[in-house]
């Protein structure tokens, strides 16, 4: 069974799951974003959504709004947005709880997350995204579980005191270990050497880790307690002492694990 779909929001969420939706046999009805231009980012890759840069979708003929917003603005939008009846209203954050869209108009609410990084114009395969899924509703559940398998085949119900342990986890997984890559580039930079050199490496760790669990991958002078080549390290990070301290901490964090 397809839906008709509406997204509140024209991010980099909405950017990549609106076309997905579309691909899945959906369709998107409108896109609302505070300009019409940022609306019109994402309807110019949809087949026929109308841009809007108001909240009041009364007349609208979705029957699934996707409210794909800044944590801080989903409550705003959340009270503002006039929806038709029988309406179901989810948002798609990590970390804001269900009950935050209790004082919406809508009839229905739900959490529909996709456990991902999303940046507009890179290309993304969302059959391999984990999304969560939540409602206080059976036959809600029921509904966007078959949304959320009509693009991808991980789903998994998850209730928000549960869900914000995953997005608090994501972050260590994902954020963190991007930053990690990112200091990494710089202290190359620094000397004047190939980033390039760097990448099997990155490659390797990242791919055994999920193949035998991060602790068994483990690898490095603080796993092995090696206190010289930890100090000459950090007598090398002393140009920055930010990074210094990162390391630091993040070496005694591993020897204490």
């Amino acid at each position: 069974m397809t839906y008709k779909v509406a997204f509140l929001g024209a991010g980099n969420v909405a950017w990549h799951l609106a076309p997905a939706l579309e691909n899945a046999g959906h369709q998107v009805t409108e896109v609302y974003s505070r300009t019409l231009s940022g609306a019109k980012r994402v309807t110019e890759r949809l087949y026929a959504a109308i841009p809007k840069d108001d909240l009041d979708f009364s007349e609208s003929k979705a029957q699934l709004f996707i409210l794909a917003v800044k944590d801080d603005a989903i409550p705003d939008v959340a009270d503002a947005v006039i929806l038709p009846e029988e309406s179901i209203l989810v948002h798609t954050s990590g970390t804001m709880p269900l009950d935050i869209l209790n004082y919406s108009s809508a009839t229905y609410t739900g959490i529909f997350y996709p456990l991902q990084s999303f940046t507009a114009g890179q290309k993304m395969d969302l059959s391999d995204v984990s999304i969560l899924i939540e409602s206080d509703d059976q036959e809600i559940v029921k509904i966007l579980r078959k949304v959320a398998k009509s693009i991808s085949h991980n789903i998994f119900f998850v209730r928000s005191k549960d869900r914000k342990a995953v997005h608090i986890a994501a972050v260590f997984a994902s954020n963190f270990t991007n930053h990690m890559i990112r200091i990494a580039e710089e202290i190359m930079r620094r000397q004047g050497l190939d980033f390039e050199m760097m990448k099997p490496l990155i490659i390797e760790s990242i791919s055994k880790s999920l193949q035998i669990g991060a602790k068994k991958a483990q690898t490095g002078p603080a796993i092995r307690e090696d206190y010289e080549t930890l100090e000459e390290h950090h007598r090398f990070l002393n140009y920055n002492p930010e990074i210094a301290e990162i390391y630091r901490l993040i070496s005694q964090d591993i020897i204490d694990s």
